[in-house]
């Protein structure tokens, strides 16, 4: 709830009981709705207005029984239409301004961090890491599907923006960890409707003037625009790595497709001092030089062509035969596999995949199949270089502990 938006003189007698009945109303609303139970806004409200003495006095039935209603959060903000919490908040804040300025109306718990990037989860999609436009779509999660089926070149990610707290502090944490994004596009519907969210004008309202020592967003109208979760140098880091460019209200492909492109052609590059910046290594793939045996032993895939199946044969490491498994899947057939131990080793796994795959296009197409043999040198081929047969022995000396030349 903004500060500015409170009227701090008490509600007259009259006014205040129509606003308390106000209170009532909504909070019965969202203990009736079962999508509200598991949701932040209603568990922070009614556990924020507990804390007062009005509504200790007068609400406390319907806070009683909004509590019984509550499950395990599963979310903070669904970004409804009509948030049923939030109208009990507002109308609460009408009626006693005083005891409502300092109240946490809505939840602001910090997102946890995960491996890669982004670093936070939320409502995205990502395109490639080394792209120089990120996409909120606000309101409009269809346009983020329709972006993503086309792949622009300048694109990095595309999501949608709900919030004006958790929803921007997402935003400005995950772009501070690429520094190849140097754009944001928002575009699509923001929302103006009993909730209050305009996180589209928030943002906007970020970066043309910032934030307050408190970290309220100077000039933003939306229900609760305060960053808890980031610093002050974050936001400016954020302000200073990316031009944001306002196309709230147009959720037009064309249109967005040509602002992506247009901005990839004039990208700076990345950012040269990022903030926090999150570095990943770039890998140069290298063939196999060994072949290491899997344990569990060795498969023979066919189609059969007369049942149009897919049949795998497992070998043990002598040699014996000790289970055929059928299917008309690939996936049937590795999921089976699997769960039965049959495979043990990741390249084992992933050579099955990939032959299962020829396979099934054997059977498709009426192709011959013929299974190619897996990657590396066999313990026979060793024996008779005295090597793994990998570059290094070409080149003068093999640096595979398990090779040992005679």
């Amino acid at each position: 709830m903004e500060r500015s938006h409170l009227h701090l003189s008490e509600a007259t007698g009259l006014e205040r009981a129509r606003l308390l009945q106000v209170v009532r109303d909504e909070l019965a609303e969202a203990t009736a709705a079962k999508k509200c139970h598991s949701c932040g806004c209603f568990q922070s409200t009614v556990s924020a207005l507990e804390t007062t003495a009005s509504a200790a006095e007068q609400l406390s039935e319907p806070l009683a029984e909004a509590r019984r209603a509550f499950v395990p959060k599963k979310y903070d903000c669904l970004g409804c239409a009509v948030c049923f919490p939030a109208s009990a908040a507002n109308a609460f804040a009408e009626a006693f301004p005083e005891q409502s300025v300092a109240l946490d109306l809505c939840p602001t718990e910090v997102p946890k961090q995960r491996m890669g990037w982004p670093p936070l989860p939320g409502d995205f999609e990502v395109v490639r890491y080394q792209a120089a436009v990120a996409v909120c779509t606000l309101n409009s999660g269809e346009l983020v599907a329709a972006l993503v089926a086309r792949r622009p070149s300048a694109l990095s990610i595309a999501g949608t923006l709900h919030t004006e707290n958790l929803g921007i502090e997402r935003v400005i944490k995950n772009v501070l960890a690429n520094p190849n994004i140097r754009f944001v596009v928002v575009c699509g519907e923001d929302t103006q409707q009993a909730i209050g969210h305009l996180p589209g004008q928030t943002l906007l309202a970020l970066v043309r003037n910032g934030i307050d020592a408190d970290g309220r967003i100077v000039g933003a109208k939306g229900k609760r625009p305060v960053l808890k979760n980031v610093s002050r140098d974050e936001v400016q880091a954020f302000l200073g790595q990316v031009e944001v460019m306002d196309l709230i209200g147009d959720a037009d492909l064309g249109r967005v497709l040509a602002t992506i492109e247009r901005l990839g052609a004039r990208a700076p590059g990345p950012v040269v001092a990022p903030l926090h910046a999150t570095t990943f290594p770039s890998i140069a793939a290298q063939e196999p030089a060994c072949l290491i045996p899997d344990p569990a032993g060795f498969f023979v895939v066919y189609p059969d062509i007369g049942r149009h199946r897919l049949a795998v044969e497992h070998y043990t490491t002598d040699g014996s035969l000790d289970a055929v498994v059928t299917g008309r899947t690939p996936a049937a057939l590795y999921t089976t596999i699997a769960e039965r131990g049959l495979v043990t080793r990741l390249d084992h796994a992933a050579y099955l995949g990939r032959e299962l795959a020829r396979a099934e296009r054997s059977l498709e197409t009426g192709e011959p199949y013929v299974q190619d043999r897996a990657a590396g040198v066999t313990d026979a081929e060793k024996m008779s270089t005295g090597c793994c047969g990998a570059d290094d022995r070409r080149a003068g000396g093999c640096t595979d502990a398990k090779c040992k030349p005679e």
